[in-house]
């Protein structure tokens, strides 16, 4: 418990003094809690808790706090929803409840993986998955390994969406794959736009490969500084919460298109859109059309 209250990242969003402290006192201030978190824990430990508290922080609340509005205010919120009331979670405590816990199993799960790994890459290769040193990485450092951490994310995800958790018989249509049906089993049992809690709302391994593998892969194979591992995991978290909220009023061009894409594709119990950013889709014509999220509100408005 005190790694988690230490991690700086923790420290700065709930100090009630941020917003009146300088740029310079706000740099220095991290940096003499991050030097003094990183002589004083494991690095190991460090990026397990950095992980936890970061998806809980940038998923887990804000999936809970708009999963409460969409129970609570179902009428206001089926007019924000792509797909209209027909996008909105189950009013059924039991199956909330069930599903609140696959995804924080899933949650504890990522986390317990994403530990195992790190300690197994230390123990054969004598040095951290990612690098976690007292010194703070350069501006243009930071942003190169965004743009190539980023880049193998979508990629990644593009392909082991398709070909992993959607992959079909060509002859016949049916889903065939180990992973594909229990992925359509958990996370597509519903239909209708997506709602946050839904990020790790599915099977074990499909959440694994899905939402885990993805981020954490391109990381150790490029070895970036851990503060930047760590920026990759909140701008990740962020936008997989916020886009897989199945609301139409998603601010920003990019955020919304993907969600937009987000909602087809669990609206057509994914038949297409695999990918975030949508370039692989368009080059591989693996799109679909928003109008099966028209249909779905027309008919949710005459009911």
């Amino acid at each position: 418990m005190d790694l988690l209250l230490s991690l700086p990242i923790l420290s700065y969003f709930l100090s009630p003094h941020v917003a009146s402290w300088s740029t310079s006192l706000n740099i220095i201030f991290f940096y003499m809690t991050w030097t003094t978190l990183v002589i004083s824990h494991p690095p190991v430990n460090v990026h397990i808790a950095g992980i936890l508290v970061i998806r809980v922080l940038f998923w887990l609340v804000p999936s809970l706090a708009t999963l409460a509005f969409d129970l609570s205010l179902p009428g206001v919120a089926a007019g924000l929803k792509l797909g209209g009331r027909a996008s909105l979670p189950p009013r059924n405590t039991r199956f909330i409840a069930k599903q609140l816990g696959v995804a924080l199993a899933n949650l504890v799960l990522a986390t317990f993986f994403e530990g195992l790994a790190a300690k197994a890459y230390f123990a054969v290769f004598k040095r951290t998955d990612v690098v976690t040193s007292t010194t703070l990485p350069m501006p243009m450092k930071v942003f190169r390994h965004l743009v190539m951490l980023y880049a193998a994310r979508e990629i990644l995800v593009y392909y082991i969406h398709r070909y992993l958790l959607h992959q079909r018989s060509s002859s016949t249509g049916v889903i065939y794959t180990w992973l594909a049906r229990p992925h359509r089993k958990w996370a597509h049992s519903l239909g209708g736009a997506p709602y946050s809690l839904l990020v790790f709302g599915d099977h074990p391994v499909p959440s694994l490969f899905m939402r885990v593998i993805p981020v954490y892969l391109p990381a150790v194979l490029l070895r970036p500084h851990i503060l930047t591992y760590f920026l990759f995991l909140i701008l990740t978290c962020i936008e997989e919460t916020v886009t897989m909220s199945g609301y139409s009023s998603v601010p920003g061009f990019i955020m919304s298109g993907i969600t937009l894409r987000n909602s087809i594709h669990y609206a057509t119990q994914g038949s297409g859109y695999f990918g975030a950013y949508g370039l692989l889709d368009w080059m591989s014509e693996t799109g679909g059309s928003r109008r099966v999220l028209d249909d779905m509100a027309s008919r949710s408005k005459s009911r």
